[in-house]
Formats: structure tokens, C-alpha cells, sequence
């Protein structure tokens, strides 16, 4: 029945009984109540397309709204339940007025109507802080806190709306609705549940407020919830618990329940649907901000779970797996499990997939992560196919400045170790560092000196050599080009290349001094930049710097 057929019967249901003449009857309506009536029943029976939001209609449902008569209450609030189902957009206070007038009725089914309109109507930004404005929020918590269950549905579902825009979720919090609403997350009743978790899930996207949240004791709640039958709130608590993971604190809250809550999430990413495996994954990620978290995923056999989801024809899941290897990569104990797990030649076929540039940097910060360990045995990366993997992405010519800046530092830190610079030399990658020295983004040709000087500072003479090949071949004009930026722009930058002078200088090799000797506009960089503690190049063979 609709909204114009559910009033209507109403009303017609109110002037039968109102027109009983027998002396036990007295009138119900008032004559405001039976001019109001009738506009209504008129006005359906000509148009069942009307707006009860402007003019005539919301005058007469304004009356009713406004009785003392129960029925006439409920034809209003189901006026404005039903309408607002099919019809919703932003309205003026005028017609929020009646509806949140209705909220405040005696009778629980009057309630319950303006409630669920008012949910409605809170789906429209425009209307979500007008409702606020006009003191909606009080009269929701105070319909949240009932103990009827249709009560709480409908006012905790509106405030789940509400709780969308930003503005309104610190006045959410400072109404006291957190408890109540981290209470209801426990509610037997799956449909309470389901919208006390997503009002939650809206909470947490403000840093202050997922403290307030920890404090309600939220975190209880949401890792208990990762039992929820309904896949809805399991997404809800997955989600909140992932950003109250991004905070320290929230994660130092986690930890106290790390034993359960990592177990759950890892036991959910393997039978649940994409969505929620992938939320699960970047929830570990999060988690994995911290050094404890990175140990725990890993011990609870976290890379057997991820292997799967890095396999994945969704690259959804496969860029939510990678991001979580990521960050577990950064832990050193680390470095085995992952590479005995099988994930490294995995994460290598990542490195060149050009159309996914947010893949390709996970992939290649893991295995700089990865690298960054000199100690460990590094032959796994070399037949993983990590050079082959690395130019494939380099000399792609849809390469993305944010994949560029990763490739460069992922050189910088396999110019430090033993086993990996010297394959960047006799493989001949120098050449696309110096492509990356010309790039024109400062990060990157940072991280690309840092490389070139690293490998120029082993004192090898095939590094230096190979360097002074490239020396005309991009190199020094990339070198000069970096010297003459303006401090603004080039603070790290600038010492860096630098760096790569003294290194060249340290190799002692002679042909390298002779060309740096007679390079007279390098020299003049040089001192522009007032660099007082740089030795004279022009009598000084054996820099120390």
C-alpha cells in the first residue's frame, strides 16, 4: 500500500468514526483536525503523486502531526515513512518540523514511523545537517536508548546516516550516542546490530573520535562481531577495526585482544567473498604498522593466507595482499617465512604490471624491504628473476612517477648490498639510473644518486668504470643539472650528487680525477653553492669526505 493509499484509509477510517451520532459518541476531531482530513482525502483522490514536502498537503499533515487523536498521529508518521522511500531528497525545515515533532510522541508506532522517515530523509547530505541543526540528534538517542527493538532499528539506522557527514560526527559523539550505540552492537536483534556497527564503522573516520570510541570500549565489540552471521556487519567491524588500526593507540587497544582478533581475521580472508577478504587484508596492513603485529601475522601463518590472494585474478585482493606484505616486510624476522612461503616470485611478476601502478610500488617496496637486509643470503631475489623484473618496469614508457620514485630507492638500497650491486653493474642497469637521475622529480633523482654514489663508493674499478662511461652519456649533465636547482627544490637532492663526486673522487682511479679535473663548469656548481668544505678537485686526488 502507498503512502497516499495508507493515509487516505486512515483518515476515511477517522471520519466513519467520527460520524457516529449515537449519544455514547463523541466527536474526535477538532475542526482544524477535519478541514486537514479533508484537504488530504481530496487531494489523494484527485493526484496519488503528491508531495507531502510543500503547500497544501504538508499544512494538513503539519495539523495531524500535531493532534492529540493517536490515528491521526499514525497517518502522519506513516505518511511521511512511506513517501520518504520513494521520494527522497533534500527538504526544508518545514517539512523536517512535523516529522520531528512525531519523534516525540507518546505512542511507540508514532515513533517508530517518524523514525524510519527520518532515516529516509538523512540519506541526502543537505537534509543530514539540517536534521542536527534543528535537534534531531537528542530525540534519536533518546528513541535509541528504548527498549523496543523497532525503535532502535530505525533511530539507529538514522543516525548511521546522520554519522556520514563529517561535521555532524563529533556532535554524534558529544550527545552521548557512543555507548549506547557500542551497547547496541551487541544487540541480539541482527538488524539493530547490523546498523549500531555501521553507524560505528562512520564514527571511525576522524582520529579523535576513534579515540572516544576505544575508550567506549568499541574494540570488544567489533573483534566479537567478526563472528556475525550477517555479511554486512562483519564488512562493518572489519572496516572499523581496520582504521582504528591506523592510530598507535588504536593499535596498542588491538593488541590486548592480538591472540583472537588475528586468528579470526585470518581464518575470515580464507572463506569469506572478495570483499570482505580484501578489507581483511588491508586491516592486517594496517595492523602490520607495528612491529608486534608484523611478528603475530607471520607466526599465526598469515603468508599461507596471503599467497592465495596475491594468486587472485581480482586485483583488488591482489593490491590488499600486497600492501599487507608490504609493511610485514619491513620486520627482518621476516624476510625468511616470506621468501620460504614462495611469495618472492609472486611479488617479482608485480613489478612489471605498468596498468596497476599502485600494485607495482607494493611489490617493489616489499623486495626493497626485503633487500635491506645485508646479511642475509640474496641468490633467492637473482633467480627470482629480480633484475629481469626490474628493467622490464624501468624502461616501460608508461611508467608512473610514483612507480619511478620506487624503483629508485629500491637501487639505493641494492647499491649498499654485497650481493645485489655488483648483478646492477655487469648487468649494465646503471644506465637506468642515470634515466632516473634525468626523471625530473625530486624524490626520485635523490634515491638515484644515492644508488649511483653507493655503487661508485665500493672502489671496485668495474663500478667506477661503467659510471665514467655513462659519465657523457647522461650522467654528468644529470649530476649538473641537479647542482644548478634552487635550494627549494633540491635540499636533499643536491648533497646527495654531492656524495656521488666524493665517491668518483675516493675510487682513486685516475681517468675519473683527470675528467673531473678538467670539468670546469662542474667545479663552478660546485662553488655557487658555497660548499666550503669541499676539497679543490683541482689538486686534491684523495677526498676524504
Amino acid at each position: 500500500m502507498g503512502a497516499g493509499a495508507s493515509v487516505l484509509s486512515c483518515c476515511r477510517g477517522e471520519f466513519e468514526e467520527s460520524d457516529n451520532t449515537g449519544s455514547e459518541y463523541q466527536p474526535l476531531l477538532g475542526d482544524r483536525e477535519r478541514q486537514a482530513v479533508a484537504a488530504l482525502v481530496k487531494l489523494f483522490e484527485n493526484d496519488t503523486r503528491i508531495s507531502f514536502y510543500d503547500g497544501e498537503p504538508l499544512r494538513a499533515l503539519t495539523v495531524l502531526a500535531r493532534s492529540d487523536v493517536h490515528h491521526l498521529q499514525l497517518s502522519a508518521a506513516t505518511a511521511f515513512s512511506e513517501i520518504s522511500e520513494y521520494d527522497v531528497r533534500a527538504v526544508p525545515q518545514e517539512a523536517l518540523a512535523p516529522v520531528l515533532y512525531l519523534l516525540q510522541s507518546a505512542y511507540a508506532d508514532v515513533q517508530q514511523g517518524a523514525a524510519s522517515a527520518l532515516g529516509n530523509l538523512a540519506s541526502v547530505s543537505a537534509n543530514k545537517r539540517l536534521i542536527v541543526e534543528m535537534g534531531g540528534l537528542e530525540l534519536l538517542v533518546r528513541q535509541m536508548l528504548s527498549p523496543n527493538t523497532e525503535a532502535q532499528i530505525n533511530s539507529v539506522g538514522c543516525i548511521t546516516n546522520l554519522a556520514a557527514d563529517e561535521e555532524n560526527k563529533l556532535a554524534i559523539a558529544r550527545s552521548g550516542a557512543l555507548i549506547p550505540l557500542v551497547r547496541l552492537g551487541r544487540s541480539r536483534d541482527l538488524r539493530v546490530q547490523r546498523n549500531a556497527t555501521g553507524a560505528l564503522l562512520n564514527m571511525t573516520h576522524q582520529a579523535e573520535l576513534r579515540e572516544k570510541l576505544v575508550a567506549a570500549g568499541a574494540v570488544a565489540v567489533l573483534v566479537d562481531l567478526l563472528h556475525a552471521k550477517d555479511e554486512d556487519t562483519l564488512y562493518y567491524a572489519i572496516t572499523a577495526l581496520s582504521n582504528i588500526a591506523v592510530d598507535s593507540d588504536g593499535r596498542d587497544a588491538l593488541w590486548s585482544a592480538q591472540a583472537k582478533l588475528v586468528t579470526e581475521l585470518l581464518q575470515i580472508m580464507q572463506v569469506h567473498k572478495i570483499k570482505v577478504q580484501a578489507q581483511v587484508a588491508l586491516t592486517l596492513r594496517n595492523l602490520a604498522s607495528d612491529a608486534r603485529f608484523q611478528r603475530a601475522i607471520v607466526q599465526s601463518n598469515g603468508l599461507d593466507a596471503l599467497l592465495p590472494l596475491l594468486q587472485s585474478s581480482y586485483t583488488a585482493l591482489v593490491v590488499a595482499a600486497a600492501a599487507c606484505l608490504r609493511n610485514l616486510s619491513i620486520h627482518a624476522d621476516n624476510e625468511d617465512p616470506i621468501i620460504c612461503a614462495g611469495l618472492l616470485p609472486e611479488l617479482m611478476d608485480l613489478v612489471p604490471q605498468a596498468d596497476q601502478p599502485e600494485l607495482q610500488c607494493h611489490a617493489i617496496a616489499t623486495i626493497r624491504n626485503l633487500a635491506a637486509n645485508n646479511g642475509s643470503d640474496k641468490q633467492a631475489f637473482i633467480d627470482a628473476g629480480l633484475f629481469d623484473r626490474f628493467r622490464m618496469a624501468l624502461e616501460s614508457t608508461d611508467a608512473q612517477p610514483q612507480v619511478l620514485c620506487e624503483l629508485a630507492a629500491a637501487f639505493s638500497v641494492f647499491a649498499l648490498n654485497d650481493q645485489l650491486w655488483r648483478p646492477v653493474v655487469e648487468l649494465g642497469m646503471c644506465h637506468l639510473l642515470v634515466r632516473l637521475l634525468r626523471c625530473g622529480h625530486t624524490d626520485t633523482e635523490y634515491n638515484a644518486c644515492l644508488a649511483i654514489g653507493s655503487l661508485a663508493g665500493k672502489g671496485h674499478p668495474e663500478a667506477a668504470e661503467e659510471l665514467m662511461r655513462l659519465w657523457p652519456r647522461g650522467l654528468r649533465e644529470g649530476l649538473a643539472r641537479a647542482l644548478t636547482l634552487p635550494e627549494y627544490a633540491s635540499s636533499n637532492v643536491r648533497p646527495a650528487v654531492l656524495w656521488v663526486l666524493m665517491a668518483l673522487l675516493n675510487s682513486r682511479r685516475a681517468a675519473v680525477c683527470k675528467v673531473l679535473r678538467a670539468d670546469s663548469q662542474m667545479l663552478d656548481a660546485i662553488e655557487s653553492i658555497g660548499v666550503s668544505h669541499v676539497p679543490s678537485l683541482s689538486t686534491s686526488t684523495s677526498a676524504s669526505w
